[in-house]
C-alpha cells in the first residue's frame, strides 16, 4: 500500500495512468483511511480505469459490480440457489427424512448461497482486501443506494437466514458516476469525493504518449489540439480521453503521420458517437478547426 501521495502517484504511473496530484491525494487518503472513493465525471475520462490500475499495481482481486436500472440485491449481493434447494428437498423426501428444522438449516447455509459481487468483496482474500468497483452508480434506482449505506459505512451485509456478514478487512472501494442523475448525499458523506475532469492539453498529450506510443509526435499534438477545440463546442456528447486514445490508434492503423481534412471526415465516428455531432463537425467545420490547430502549433505539422 502507498505510504504517501507521491507513492500513490508513482503507483498510478506504474499502471500507465497519468494523473494529477489532486487525484493522487484523494486516492491516497481513501486508501489510508479506509474510506470509499467516489469518482464523478463525464463518461470516458478514466474513472473506471483507476480501479483497474489499483487492482493491477497492488496485486489485488478486482470485483466489479456493473450497475444498471433495476439492479437489486439478488444481482448485486446474494441469492439462494433455489434449484439446488428443491433438489435437496426431493432427495430428503425420497430418503424419508422428516426433521424439518435440520433440513431448513441445511437449505439456508452457505452451501446453497450464490455470492454476488458485493458479498464476494466482503470475503477474506488471500492477496489482501480486493478492489470493489461499483461502476456507474447513477444508472441504478434510488432504493439500491439506500441498501449500499450499510456496505459503505460498516463493510457488512445482513442475510436474514444467516445473520450479519462483516468483512475481515474492508475492500478498497471505488464508486463511479457519470452524473446522469444526482447521487444521494448519504452516499457521498460516506466517501471521499473527486470530480474527474477532462484533462488539459499537456496532460492529454502525456496520456497519448503512454497509451498510443506508436503515434507520431506531430500527430499526437494535432489530435490533442483538435479534441480540445471540439470540447469547447456545443455537442450532445463531448469526446472523452478514451475516444482520444481510440482515435490515435485508428489514425496509426491508417498510417497517418498528420491530420488532414479527408482523414478527419472519414474517422470522426471514432471520436464522436452521435450522428448529429458528426454532421455538425464534418466538412467545412472540421477543416476550419484543423486550420486553427495547425496555426496554433506554429506550422509544426502541415495538413
Amino acid at each position: 500500500m502507498p505510504t504517501s501521495v507521491d507513492d500513490t502517484a508513482s503507483l498510478l504511473q506504474a499502471g500507465s495512468y497519468v494523473a494529477d496530484r489532486s487525484l493522487a491525494t484523494a486516492l491516497y487518503l481513501s486508501l489510508k483511511l479506509g474510506r470509499p472513493l467516489f469518482l464523478e465525471g463525464e463518461a470516458g475520462v478514466g474513472k473506471t480505469e483507476i480501479a483497474k490500475v489499483l487492482s493491477e499495481t497492488l496485486g489485488r482481486d478486482l470485483i466489479r459490480l456493473q450497475c444498471y436500472e433495476g439492479l437489486d440485491v439478488a444481482s448485486a449481493v446474494y441469492e439462494w440457489n433455489y434449484a439446488r434447494q428443491m433438489l435437496e428437498i426431493r432427495m430428503a423426501e425420497a430418503s424419508g427424512e422428516t426433521d424439518r428444522r435440520s433440513l431448513e438449516s441445511q437449505l439456508f447455509s452457505e452451501h446453497f448461497l450464490i455470492k454476488r459481487p458485493i458479498l464476494r468483496a466482503l470475503e477474506d482474500h488471500a492477496g489482501g482486501a480486493p478492489v470493489l468497483l461499483i461502476d456507474e452508480l447513477d444508472r441504478t434506482d434510488e432504493p439500491f443506494e439506500a441498501f449500499l449505506l450499510e456496505v459503505l459505512a460498516d463493510h457488512q451485509v445482513t442475510v436474514p437466514e444467516l445473520g450479519t456478514i462483516r468483512a475481515p478487512t474492508p475492500p478498497l472501494t471505488i464508486i463511479t458516476s457519470n452524473r446522469t442523475r444526482e447521487i444521494h448525499d448519504a452516499i457521498k458523506r460516506r466517501c471521499f469525493y473527486y470530480w474527474v475532469d477532462y484533462p488539459d492539453a499537456e496532460r492529454e498529450f502525456e496520456i497519448l504518449k503512454v497509451k498510443a506510443p506508436t503515434a507520431s509526435e506531430d500527430l499526437s499534438k494535432q489530435i490533442v489540439a483538435f479534441v480540445q477545440k471540439i470540447r469547447s463546442l456545443d455537442l450532445f456528447k463531448l469526446p472523452g480521453v478514451a475516444e482520444t486514445i481510440d482515435w490515435a490508434h485508428a489514425l496509426t492503423q491508417l498510417d497517418r503521420l498528420t491530420l488532414d481534412p479527408d482523414t478527419i471526415n472519414d474517422t470522426l465516428g471514432t471520436l464522436l458517437k452521435y450522428q448529429d455531432d458528426i454532421a455538425k463537425i464534418k466538412g467545412s467545420e472540421a477543416a476550419r478547426i484543423l486550420d486553427e490547430v495547425n496555426s496554433e502549433l506554429g506550422g509544426q505539422a502541415v495538413a
